[in-house]
């Protein structure tokens, strides 16, 4: 369950990264906030990918979502 966290959280802080990213370009300023979330969520799915055997494919990504999601409501 924890390597499914991982991809999670990693996915989710790299999703909040591309508003952040358009922010900084369109005020004309270095994105650097922006880089460093890239870089904590990249390493948060590289850790979820390293720690699971045999990675995950793309179409497993919705249902660790449901997964990791119902496992916190319960």
């Amino acid at each position: 369950m924890n390597a499914d966290l991982f991809l999670v959280v990693g996915i989710v802080v790299v999703a909040f990264t591309i508003p952040a990213i358009v922010g900084a370009f369109s005020e004309g300023r270095a994105p650097r906030a922006a880089a460093i979330m890239v870089m904590i969520g990249g390493g948060l799915i590289a850790l979820a990918v390293y720690q699971t055997p045999g990675g995950y494919q793309v179409s497993e990504i919705p249902s660790v979502f449901a997964r990791v999601i119902g496992y916190y409501i319960n």
